[in-house]
């Protein structure tokens, strides 16, 4: 008995697929003759798979006229869930049907300058040896850009700051900002021993695109609270890098990645203050549309930025 029901369940749940891509189809042509047409069905046929499911469900799910066919409410509710399911397994059927042959396509990315060259770059470029279909195109950007406006089909950010809504995939190690300055210019000012001490330096100063307004150095005290500080000086730059430089020409002090800095603090030209202030987190995250698309190219590119360690 319980067999036989399993059987009837399944035959159930196949035939109500059918049915449910049969009014998927409808309602995305609008039309029962477009929709027969590429379901490659009669009209009669068609209409008579949408009577059915409407009668097993008690529901009107379309509505019918003389021009045209739309959804009903409950029609647009249940084609809400659906639609989304039937895009996720026709991407993975298209990624696997992909995967038989060589991976190609074009992925853009947004990224920081610094995660494109820590990160992005040394990951990726074996792997572009490895399939020269697959092209990989870097958008270096400091501010929280929209996938969508910007045509790009991820970005890069740090694990906090990824939208709701996005997929999200850790690529990098956990990540510290550390404050720095160059000997001499410790010399000449002194050493902060507290965030706020830093009103009183000549700090160089990021400006992020995105608002246009200066970045505010965070920090962190022993119970967890936050500080924030703006600070002032000689220079601003809209990228780390020159941030950087200028720290090592002893211009003042910079809040930049401690594994940016590693070298520097290595050979002495750099050295820190405020470590106690300093906390670590999330480090870098590729993020995503839940409902993309994955092509092959964007599925080898996922696989060769996935953190493993």
């Amino acid at each position: 008995m319980i067999l036989d029901h399993q059987i009837k369940a399944s035959l159930m749940l196949r035939e109500n697929i059918n049915d449910l891509i049969a009014l998927a189809a409808v309602a995305e042509e609008r039309s029962f003759t477009r929709a027969a047409a590429r379901l490659n069905v009669s009209q009669s046929a068609l209409s008579h798979t949408i009577k059915g499911l409407e009668q097993r469900l008690g529901l009107r799910l379309l509505t019918r006229t003389t021009r045209s066919v739309a959804p009903t409410l409950e029609g647009e509710d249940l084609l809400a869930t659906l639609n989304p399911c039937f895009e996720m397994i026709e991407a993975r059927l298209k990624a696997l049907n992909d995967a038989r042959d060589q991976p190609t396509g074009t992925v853009r990315i947004v990224a920081v300058e610094y995660a494109i060259d820590s990160i992005l770059w040394p990951k990726l470029s074996p792997v572009l040896k490895q399939y020269p279909a697959v092209n990989v195109e870097f958008v270096m950007d400091y501010g929280y850009t929209d996938l969508a406006s910007s045509q790009c089909d991820a970005g890069v950010r740090y694990g906090e700051q990824v939208s709701d809504g996005m997929i999200s995939m850790r690529i990098g190690p956990e990540e510290r900002m550390i404050c720095v300055g160059a000997p001499e210019y410790f010399e000449a000012a002194g050493t902060p021993q507290v965030p706020q001490d830093l009103t009183e330096h000549r700090c160089i100063n990021l400006r992020l695109s995105t608002h246009g307004a200066l970045y505010a150095w965070e920090f962190e005290d022993k119970d967890g609270n936050e500080i924030r500080v703006k600070v002032s000086g000689q220079t601003c730059f809209n990228t780390i890098n020159p941030v950087m430089r200028a720290a090592v020409d002893g211009h003042g002090l910079a809040l930049i990645p401690e594994r940016l800095a590693a070298e520097h603090l290595a050979s002495g030209a750099l050295q820190t203050c405020l470590d106690d202030y300093c906390p670590y987190f999330p480090g870098f995250h590729l993020y995503y549309p839940s409902r993309q698309r994955p092509s092959s190219a964007f599925e080898v590119v996922l696989e060769a930025l996935r953190e493993r360690g």
